[in-house]
C-alpha cells in the first residue's frame, strides 16, 4: 500500500512499533486478536485495526503538500477536512479556511474566492451542485481533490445500477457531507431516496406491502427524495449503497429487510430483478474496525474507551457497537481523562458531554482502546500514558515495546 507523508506530530512510536511487530508476524493482518500492552497493574487491549486510514492520510498529505507548494495563495476548504477536531483545528492554524461547517451551512461568501485561489475538496468527497459552483468560477481542483476512492467507489457502483433501472437507496445519515455528496449523484442518474435507519426502510418496505399510502411517505421523507420522486413507480426495483463509514450489520439488515419483502411479493426466492446486489459499498477501513472491535469485546475486559471526533460517523459505530457489551467511553483526547479518576466523555445519545467519577476499578484492570478512522495515533498514545499515570505506573517506552515484542517471538 503507498506510503503517505502526514506530518510527524500525528504519529506514536508506541503504536507505531506495536504495529510493526503484529505485521512482522501476521502482514497480511488477517490475524484480529488484540495487542496486549501489560504494565503492573493495568492491561491495554488495543483493537488490531484503528487510526488513520488510506483516504485520511491520503487528504492530510494533499492538504499539506498545498500549504507546503503555495505558501502565497489563499487555501480553502470545502468543510471539515476529516472529523477529528486535532486535524480541523491543525489545518485552521497553518492558514486553511474553511468555506462550509460541517453540515453545508456557509462560513464564507462564495463572493471572496475567486480562480487564483485554492480550494480543497475534503475526504467526503463533495456534491455536484458545489462542483458547478467552483467551475462557474473557474477554480481547478484537480491537484486538490481529496475524496476517498472509497467513496467515488460507491458513486460509480451507484451509476451502474441506476443505469439497470434500479431506485438508489442511501443508506446514511442526511446531512452527512458524503451522503449529500452520494445523494446529488444518485439524483443525477436516477430516482434516489435516502434512509437514515432501520425504521425508515421498514416505512418503505410497509409501502410496498401496500400498507402505508404515498403521502405518508412523502411527509417522513421530505427533502430526503430526488424531485418527481414517485414512491408506486421507483419502489419496484432497488438497490442499496452505503455512506461508507456505517455499520456493516445494518446495512446488511437494510437489504435483507427489502429482500424478504420483495420474496414476500413475488413469491420467489430469487430477487436480483427487483433488489441490487450492492454488497461492496462500504469501506474497508470501516469493515475492518468494526471486526477488530468485535473481537476486543470477546475478552473478559473491565471497560472501553474509544477515540475520535465525536460527529464521527465510523468512530459513533465503534461506540455503538462496544456499548451492546462493556461500559465505553468516547472521548476525543487525553485532557478528558483526569488524574482523580473521573472522565468527561460524549453520550451519542444527548450528544453532550457527562462527566464519570472512578471510572476504573481499583484493582488490577483490563481496557479496551480503540479510534475511528480519523484519528492520529499520537491521542491513543497519549491516553495510554495518561491512563497509567492514573493507575501510579512507572512506564517505559522502550520497556513496552519490549515486553510486547517477546510475546511474538
Amino acid at each position: 500500500m503507498k506510503k503517505f507523508k502526514v506530518p510527524s506530530y500525528y504519529n506514536s512510536n508506541i503504536i507505531e512499533q506495536v504495529r510493526k511487530v503484529r505485521e512482522t508476524f501476521d502482514p497480511r493482518k488477517k490475524d484480529l486478536s488484540p495487542s496486549i500492552i501489560e504494565l503492573d497493574n493495568m492491561s491495554i487491549y488495543l483493537g488490531r485495526h484503528f487510526g488513520f486510514c488510506y483516504g485520511v492520510k491520503n487528504a492530510i498529505e494533499i492538504c499539506y503538500q498545498a500549504l507546503k507548494k503555495y505558501p502565497n495563495k489563499k487555501i480553502y476548504l470545502l468543510s471539515q477536512m476529516i472529523h477529528n477536531q486535532v486535524v480541523n483545528q491543525d489545518l485552521r492554524e497553518n492558514g486553511i479556511s474553511f468555506i462550509m461547517d460541517t453540515n453545508g451551512t456557509q462560513l464564507i461568501d462564495w463572493k471572496n474566492i475567486t480562480k487564483n485561489d485554492i480550494v480543497i475538496i475534503p475526504a467526503f468527497g463533495t456534491s455536484l451542485e458545489v462542483l458547478e459552483i467552483l467551475k462557474t468560477k473557474k477554480i481547478c481542483t484537480e491537484e486538490f481533490n481529496t475524496t476517498c476512492p472509497f467513496v467515488s467507489k460507491v458513486w460509480n457502483r451507484l451509476e451502474q445500477i441506476a443505469k439497470r433501472g434500479y431506485t438508489i437507496i442511501i443508506y446514511g445519515t442526511a446531512n452527512h457531507e458524503e451522503t449529500r455528496s452520494t445523494f446529488s449523484r444518485a439524483k443525477k442518474h436516477g430516482s434516489a431516496i435516502i434512509v437514515e435507519d432501520i425504521n425508515d426502510a421498514q416505512l418503505l418496505c410497509d409501502f410496498i406491502k401496500g400498507e402505508v399510502n404515498e403521502k405518508k411517505i412523502q411527509k417522513h421523507f421530505y427533502s430526503k427524495y430526488s424531485e418527481n420522486f414517485n414512491a408506486s413507480q421507483d419502489l419496484k426495483k432497488l438497490g442499496v449503497v452505503n455512506q461508507t463509514t456505517m455499520l456493516a450489520s445494518d446495512t446488511q439488515e437494510i437489504i435483507n429487510l427489502f429482500t424478504n419483502t420483495f420474496q414476500l411479493i413475488h413469491k420467489t426466492d430469487d430477487t436480483s430483478e427487483y433488489v441490487a446486489n450492492t454488497r461492496d459499498t462500504l469501506c474497508y477501513a470501516t469493515h475492518e474496525n468494526q471486526e477488530s472491535t468485535l473481537n476486543l469485546l470477546k475478552h473478559n475486559t473491565d471497560l472501553a474507551i474509544v477515540v475520535g471526533g465525536y460527529n464521527s460517523s465510523n468512530t459513533t459505530h465503534l461506540v455503538e457497537l462496544a456499548s451492546e457489551t462493556t461500559k465505553t467511553y468516547f472521548i476525543n483526547s487525553s485532557e478528558k481523562i483526569q488524574l482523580n479518576n473521573s472522565i468527561c466523555h460524549f453520550d451519542i445519545k444527548t450528544k453532550r458531554e457527562i462527566i464519570t467519577h472512578n471510572f476504573i476499578p481499583n484493582k488490577n484492570c483490563k481496557i479496551i482502546l480503540t479510534s475511528g478512522a480519523s484519528c492520529p495515533d499520537i491521542i491513543l498514545e497519549n491516553i495510554l500514558l495518561k491512563l497509567a499515570d492514573l493507575k501510579k505506573e512507572v512506564i517505559s517506552e522502550k520497556d513496552i515495546i519490549s515486553n510486547f515484542a517477546k510475546k511474538y517471538e
